[in-house]
C-alpha cells in the first residue's frame, strides 16, 4: 500500500508510512552516499540497463531526503528568492515525495558529463521524452508531467520519477493520469477467480494492496472452501455493491450422503451419520427443489441475530434460533451421482446458502448430506471464463469492468442540460418509461449516476459525479 502513498502540498508524510519503508544505501552520480527504497532501486537498475541499449546513460542525482534535509532546501530557496517562489518550486519539509525513498531525480550522462542543473536537464527534451514512454514497464511514473501543473501543484520536471509498481504505473500511463488523478478516478469491477483456502476478505485485501487503494469491497461472500467468481468493486464502484450482491448466482457443487457436520460442509465437525437411502429417485428429489422456499440460515454464517453474528453463537456454544429466508432455486440440474455422492449445477437468488440447500436435499431423502466442494461459476452476467486470478492481476493480466458493463439496466447518454440536473441529483421526468433503474452517461462516456423510479419521476439512487 505504501508504494501508492500520495505526498503533495495537501498530504504530508506520516509515521506509519515511514516505518514501512525499507531504505538501502547507494552512491549517487556525485559519489555521495544516498538512501533509496529497496524495491525502487532494484526497478531503477532494470530501467537503467534497458536504456543503455538505447544509448541513454542514466544516473541518480537524488532519492531519499529526511524532513530536515528538505526543510533546509526549502529555506535556501526562500532566502535566495522569496517564499512565494519557493512554494511554487520546492516542497516544504514533510510534504516531499523524497521522504518516501520512492522518488528519484534522474540525471543523464552526455559526452561524459552529468548535467549540472535543472536548466541543462530541461534541454534534453528528446531523451526525457523517450524515457517517459517506458517508465511504466518498470513500475515508474513521471510524477510532474507537462500540462498537469494545476493538479500536481508543481511545474514540469521530466527528471522526477516515482516508483508505484507495475500495475499502478500501467493504469496511470494508459490513462495519462497523475497520481492524484489515479487516486480520484480509478474505479470499476474486477472479476476474480477466488481460489480455495482464501476468504473473500483475503481477496479484498490483496486487491487493495495491489492497486494501493483503500476503497475496495467484494460483492457476495464465498467461504474458504468455495472457489470461483467473486466480483470486487474498486473506488466509486463500491457504491453498487448491493446491486451486484443481489444478482443471481450459478454454482456447481458436490456433496457426500450420510454425513452431517456443524458447518454443513466437509470442513466442519462431524455431528452424525445415517444410513444411505435405498432406491431413492435422486432425479425426482432434485426436480422437487426447483422452487421458492424458506431456507434456514446455517449457524456458521455472518448473519446477525440480536446484533451478534451466528458463527459467534456457534463458537460460544450458545443456542440461538436460526432465521429463515425466502430463496428461489431457479434452476437445479443433477450432473452425476454415486451411491454416496452427487454433483449438481444450480442457479439461485440472492442469499441462498448452497450448504443449506444440500442439507435440505439430504433431509428430503431421509438421510444427511454435506457439501464437499463448491464452485461459483457465474454472478449476474459474469461467467467464470471471464475471471482472473490474483496472480493474473499482479502480472497486469486483467480487465476492469465499468459499472454499466456489469449491471443489467438501460443506459442513456444525455445532453448538457440533463447532465447538469443529474450531476446535481435533481429529479427528472421518466421520458424513457423506466420500470426499475436506469444508468446515465454524458457525451464523453462518463458515468453520471444511476436513477430509480419514484412515482412518475426518476430519482437519484447513486451519484457518480
Amino acid at each position: 500500500m505504501y508504494k501508492s502513498v500520495l505526498i503533495n502540498k495537501e498530504n504530508s508524510i506520516n509515521e506509519k508510512i515511514l516505518k514501512k519503508i525499507s531504505l538501502i544505501e547507494i552512491l549517487n552520480i556525485n559519489k555521495e552516499k544516498t538512501l533509496i527504497e529497496k524495491k525502487t532501486y532494484e526497478a531503477y537498475l532494470e530501467l537503467a540497463d534497458f536504456f543503455k541499449t538505447k544509448d541513454i546513460i542514466l544516473g541518480i542525482d537524488s532519492a531519499y531526503r529526511s524532513i530536515e534535509q528538505q526543510l533546509q532546501i526549502y529555506n535556501e530557496f526562500v532566502d535566495q528568492y522569496n517564499k512565494e517562489y519557493a512554494n511554487e518550486i520546492v516542497a516544504p519539509g514533510g510534504k516531499s515525495e523524497h521522504h518516501t525513498g520512492l522518488a528519484i531525480d534522474l540525471n543523464i550522462l552526455i559526452n561524459g558529463n552529468w548535467q549540472k542543473n535543472n536548466k541543462e536537464l530541461l534541454k534534453l527534451e528528446a531523451e526525457f521524452s523517450e524515457i517517459s514512454k517506458y517508465l511504466h514497464k518498470f513500475g515508474f511514473i513521471l510524477r510532474y508531467p507537462k500540462g498537469k501543473e494545476k493538479i500536481t501543484g508543481y511545474p514540469y520536471e521530466p527528471w522526477h520519477i516515482r516508483y508505484v509498481g507495475k500495475v499502478i504505473a500501467k493504469v496511470i500511463h494508459d490513462n495519462t493520469w497523475t497520481l492524484e488523478e489515479y487516486k480520484e478516478k480509478f474505479n470499476g469491477i474486477i472479476a476474480i477467480n477466488k481460489k480455495q483456502g482464501m476468504t473473500s476478505f483475503d481477496v479484498v485485501r490483496e486487491i487493495s494492496h495491489i492497486f494501493g487503494l483503500k476503497k475496495v469491497g467484494h460483492t457476495g461472500t464465498l467461504d474458504p472452501l468455495a472457489e470461483g467468481v467473486l466480483l470486487v468493486a474498486i473506488g466509486k464502484a463500491t457504491k453498487i455493491v448491493e446491486l451486484l450482491t443481489a444478482e443471481d448466482k450459478e454454482y456447481i457443487a458436490t456433496a457426500k450422503l450420510g454425513l452431517k457436520t456443524d458447518t454443513y460442509d466437509i470442513t466442519g465437525k462431524v455431528l452424525n451419520t445415517k444410513p444411505l437411502p435405498i432406491d431413492k429417485n435422486l432425479q425426482k428429489v432434485f426436480d422437487s427443489f426447483q422452487k421458492t422456499y424458506l431456507q434456514e440460515v446455517p449457524i456458521y454464517s455472518a448473519i446477525k441475530v440480536k446484533g451478534k453474528k451466528l458463527y459467534d453463537y456457534a463458537r460460544d456454544n450458545q443456542e440461538v434460533e436460526l432465521p429463515k429466508k425466502q430463496v428461489k432455486i431457479k434452476e437445479i440440474e443433477l450432473l452425476n451421482s454415486t451411491t454416496e455422492t452427487f454433483k449438481f449445477r444450480t442457479l439461485v437468488s440472492k442469499g441462498t446458502y448452497i450448504r443449506s440447500l444440500i442439507n435440505d436435499i439430504g433431509e428430503s431423502m431421509d438421510t444427511y448430506a454435506t457439501m464437499t466442494s463448491l464452485i461459483r461459476t457465474k454472478q449476474g452476467n459474469v461467467d467464470i471464463e471471464n475471471t482472473f486470478t490474483i496472480e493474473d492481476v499482479k502480472n497486469n493480466n486483467y480487465k476492469i469492468y465499468n459499472v454499466d458493463e456489469i449491471l443489467n439496466f438501460p443506459i442513456e447518454t444525455v445532453d448538457k442540460n440533463l447532465e447538469f440536473k443529474i450531476s446535481n441529483g435533481q429529479k427528472i421526468d421518466n421520458i424513457w418509461k423506466v420500470t426499475d433503474k436506469i444508468i446515465f452517461k454524458n457525451t464523453d462516456n462518463k458515468l453520471l449516476g444511476i436513477y430509480d423510479l419514484e412515482g412518475q419521476k426518476l430519482k437519484v439512487w447513486k451519484n457518480f459525479n
